[in-house]
């Protein structure tokens, strides 16, 4: 044995002797966490965004034909919804899986659900064939997405923020949000290119139930992916090391159940942004513009991609600022923004333009930290289960109902529902924001 080696028991090895400590072997570096947490947002990114333009494109046609176009996709936007309302019950009935079977287990049995229910999807017949009931075979997989959803939390993001170097977890914390542009920008893109393909009766005869195959199959893919990631002896070893494991909801709503709330209004500026410059203007456009599908898409894509290049951008304004001032500060960009949204919208194909432009900008920015921002006051214990509701939350407060409501007060009082919404959602951010501060003052 080479006598370099040798340590003195309870004495740590000297640098350069080519012999990593157990700790080292067991430590799983911040760029292999975030592979993982990209890969599982793009995929799940990715089916949610083909339900969401198929609700706008195709759902009043096939499962509503029998109302007009608005009454439609008003229908449709409500079984949006759905997945948002019981994904905290999937979080719920996931975490007792986990506890009874397992962390592989829960995630191959929600991924799995996940993808059923979108391939299901892509093989119902519509209004025309079965009535009633593909409107509720149609909610019956909305269901199964939701619960999915909500069961396919595997406790990533909260590793990748405790493992983040110190001065970088803004950096990090916007690694795992990239998967909303890319996850978008591959639905846009597929549903552009089949709208530009086929005619209309092609593309709602069969046209639009590719993409949710595709979505299956992605799906799939990720699934293993992901349990080769989370299944290994690291992975494993660093979530229990830092408690991420399920905890009692009774004992944690009892004890820091405020945090889940601050933590989920914290970012409802971001999650409002996010269905108003996605789904909600490609009604608006449809139902009130001469702007072509394809060319409106078109422009989506682009604003995909510069949120995709504002998130890098954003995590290098919260590693200076800090993460919460960097949510207050775009929550009021947010705010400032929305009072141009009746000019922008209501003013031909140029001003919608810069509403989706300048709007999926300002998502890159705020969504790019909106994850997490307050997970830290959660005790160690909390942490896995808490930031899983508060994520759940965040989305059923801020996204869920965004487009049916947006849509519906805007026809009923004008767009300037729509400023009134985001603003609304600016002001619950900072509200949040200060709460919080205070809270944390008081605690020190």
């Amino acid at each position: 044995m080479n006598s370099n080696t040798l340590s003195t028991v309870g004495q740590p090895l000297p640098r350069g002797t080519g012999v990593a400590t157990q700790a080292e072997q067991d430590a799983v570096a911040p760029g292999d966490i975030a592979v993982g947490v990209v890969i599982g947002r793009a995929s799940e990114y990715f089916d949610f965004f083909v339900y969401g333009i198929a609700s706008v494109l195709v759902f009043p046609a096939i499962f509503f034909p029998h109302l007009e176009r608005l009454e439609g996709t008003l229908w449709s936007f409500a079984l949006l919804a759905l997945a948002f309302v019981v994904r905290p019950i999937g979080t719920l009935i996931g975490m007792s899986l986990q506890r009874r079977f397992g962390r592989g287990v829960k995630l191959t049995v929600a991924l799995f659900l996940l993808g059923i229910s979108t391939c299901v999807i892509a093989v119902l017949p519509g209004y025309n064939a079965w009535g009633p009931a593909a409107i509720l075979a149609l909610a019956l997989c909305r269901v199964g997405q939701g619960l999915a959803l909500g069961g396919s939390w595997d406790g990533l993001p909260s590793l990748l923020a405790i493992n983040a170097p110190e001065g970088r977890r803004g950096w990090y914390a916007m690694l795992g949000q990239l998967g909303a542009p890319v996850g978008f920008l591959i639905a846009a893109s597929l549903f552009a290119y089949l709208w530009g393909s086929l005619n209309v009766i092609d593309f709602l005869s069969w046209g639009w139930r590719f993409p949710f195959f595709a979505a299956f199959a992605l799906n799939v893919v990720a699934l293993f992916a992901r349990l080769r990631l989370v299944m290994t002896h690291e992975y494993e070893k660093n979530l229990e090391e830092h408690e991420l494991d399920p905890c009692d909801t009774i004992e944690l709503f009892r004890e820091q159940g405020y945090n889940i709330f601050i933590g989920a209004f914290a970012a409802l500026a971001s999650y409002a942004l996010f269905h108003l410059v996605t789904v909600f203007p490609l009604s608006w456009v449809i139902l009130h513009s001469d702007n072509s599908v394809g060319q409106f898409l078109s422009v989506q894509i682009i604003g995909a991609l510069l949120a995709g290049a504002a998130m890098p951008i954003s995590g290098l304004i919260a590693d200076r600022i800090g993460r919460r001032s960097t949510l207050g500060t775009l929550a009021t960009a947010i705010g400032i923004f929305s009072l141009f949204t009746p000019l922008l919208l209501d003013s031909g194909s140029m001003g919608q333009n810069i509403f989706i432009l300048v709007g999926f900008v300002l998502l890159g920015l705020s969504y790019g930290q909106s994850a997490g921002a307050v997970t830290s006051n959660f005790l160690p214990r909390f942490r896995y289960t808490g930031a899983a509701l508060t994520a759940d939350l965040a989305w059923l407060f801020g996204a869920a109902f965004a487009p049916l409501v947006a849509l519906g007060l805007s026809i009923q009082f004008g767009l300037w529902a729509v400023t009134a919404y985001l603003l609304s959602g600016a002001v619950v951010t900072l509200v949040a924001l200060r709460t919080n501060r205070m809270l944390q003052m008081k605690d020190n």
